[in-house]
């Protein structure tokens, strides 16, 4: 028989009645750990064991809470009544219960839990908070805890992959900011830091928080308030430290896709804007047009400010489509965000599923078969390799997104040699068609075609490498037009404008090169 008992938030006087007759009564307690106010004031008498030597022994957590459990089920199974006494409650913030009642249960050993009083209660009236007023959120610190580093066995991310400093993995937001949240287990400065960080990035570094320190226990408690990112700025944490985070205002929810879809919504709502309830789908295809190309704009430039802008402007193109079609009854921001979601993870059988796969060839190879599956299961089967390819497309997109689907399906020659031949061939037939401009029109598009092509073998964009090589153009033309000094271009020779060209060109290189 196992018994696991409560000590309360660290008052003596906080230990349940039922808990103090059992302490009382026992020859030998179970300790987690003896640091807790409320073991200087046990009983007399018994012998106290605790399991603090292994927090030093052990690398994580999780290892402790199970050498903690092989220990009290060993003394159960040999017949040793045991009585375990945690901080707290033992099924609230307590992972060791939580281990210990699992491994017991599948043993067939009977367990009884004596609750306790948790830190809760005296933290909320400390601070004056009703936890079910607002819809309370409770979290371990240590599941805000940032990864730091990857495994030795996992293959490498994106950022290592292409050069930059090791970022941990995104995970899911655990808290929603709009409602107040109790972080408990602060009990390091190392752990407020991590704390810290994870928070902002969601919440303002200005956003005030209250920490807390031994609620509960008389003469100790305290309530402190600051501003997040001054958390870990000192260094006063301990085992008895929480921290109370109050919600965020609808339109402080800056950060998230929540917050801003909640404006979005405001925005179309009964009191919203005049101009935007006056939008419709349609009225907004040419802004979502304008905005993908401003946002290839700031791409091209290596501007991130700009593709912060313009990104963020694509978003609320998605969501004021998505809202508008929530009231109109059609589908809503939730139906997007699941469909991409799923069809992520329907893709990506190598990384989501069993499927093994060597290189991003078979990668794309698997992904074109199950869409071919996803289109039967619509009934909205193609009838051609290269249907399905958007017409709107620019024409160089659309030109190696044909020759990409074509190779995929077998329609290409393995050596790139024949794709420079194929260019040396258009090239000479626009030559000899230059003075019959329909048949020039024509040859100019085959070859256009072939330059394409070679750029897909040569694993190059053919849409990004001419709006550079134009971005490029207008910068040595604008220095072209300084270097002039006001003169009419059309009154140089043609010696003249070649070699303020070349000056230019040179000019605006070395500004290329020093960006």
């Amino acid at each position: 028989m196992i018994t696991i008992v409560g000590l309360g938030p660290g008052d003596p006087g906080m230990i349940t009645r039922a808990a103090w007759e059992v302490i009382s009564t026992t020859r030998v307690l179970y300790l987690r750990t003896a640091v807790h106010p409320t073991v200087t004031a046990l009983p007399s008498g018994i012998v106290v064991h605790t399991f603090d030597g292994l927090y030093e022994r052990a690398e994580r957590f999780d290892e402790v809470y199970e050498q903690i459990a092989d220990d009290l089920i060993a003394r159960a199974r040999g017949g040793e009544p045991v009585v375990y006494a945690v901080p707290g409650d033992p099924l609230l913030a307590e992972a060791t219960s939580r281990h210990l009642l699992r491994r017991a249960r599948a043993q067939g050993i009977p367990v009884r839990v004596l609750s306790g009083v948790s830190f809760i209660e005296p933290t909320c009236a400390l601070l004056g908070v009703d936890p079910l007023e607002h819809g309370l959120q409770l979290i371990d610190a240590l599941d805000l805890v940032i990864v730091d580093a990857p495994e030795h066995n996992q293959a490498p991310s994106w950022a290592t992959l292409h050069g930059y400093a090791y970022a941990p993995p995104l995970l899911p937001f655990p808290l929603t900011p709009t409602r107040p949240a109790l972080i408990c287990q602060v009990y390091s400065r190392s752990v407020a830091s991590h704390v810290k960080l994870s928070l902002m990035e969601r919440y303002p570094a200005d956003h005030p928080v209250t920490l807390v320190r031994a609620a509960g226990v008389a003469d100790q408690e305290s309530a402190t308030e600051l501003l997040l990112h001054m958390l870990d700025h000192r260094s006063d944490f301990d085992h008895l430290t929480s921290l109370f985070v109050p919600p965020l205002t609808p339109l402080a929810d800056l950060r998230g896709a929540e917050g801003v879809a909640s404006i979005v919504a405001r925005l179309l709502g009964p009191n919203g804007c005049p101009w935007d309830r006056e939008q419709t789908p349609q009225s907004l295809r040419l802004a979502l047009l304008e905005e993908v190309h401003e946002a290839l704009e700031a791409l091209d430039a290596n501007d991130d400010v700009a593709l912060v802008e313009e990104l963020g402007d694509l978003l609320l193109n998605v969501l004021m489509q998505s809202e508008m079609a929530r009231q109109a009854g059609r589908f809503d921001a939730g139906d997007v965000f699941s469909t991409a979601a799923e069809k992520l993870i329907r893709r990506h059988p190598h990384v989501f599923g069993t499927l093994d796969v060597a290189a991003s060839n078979e990668v794309l190879r698997n992904w074109e078969a199950i869409k071919r599956t996803e289109r039967a299961a619509k009934g909205a089967q193609r009838h051609g390799a290269l249907d399905g390819i958007p017409s709107s497309l620019p024409a160089l997109a659309m030109a190696q997104k044909v020759i990409d689907k074509a190779a995929r399906s077998g329609f290409d020659a393995p050596e790139i040699d024949h794709a420079w031949e194929s260019l040396a061939e258009e090239l000479d037939e626009l030559r000899t068609s230059a003075t019959d401009p329909a048949q020039a029109e024509a040859e100019l598009g085959d070859a256009l075609l072939a330059l394409a092509r070679l750029g897909w073998r040569l694993n190059v964009d053919a849409e990004s490498a001419l709006r550079s090589a134009v971005a490029r153009f207008r910068r040595r033309f604008a220095r072209l037009e300084e270097l002039i000094e006001g003169r009419d271009l059309h009154t140089l020779s043609v010696a003249e404008k070649l070699a303020l060209w070349d000056r230019a060109r040179e000019a605006s290189d070395d500004v290329d090169v020093a960006q």
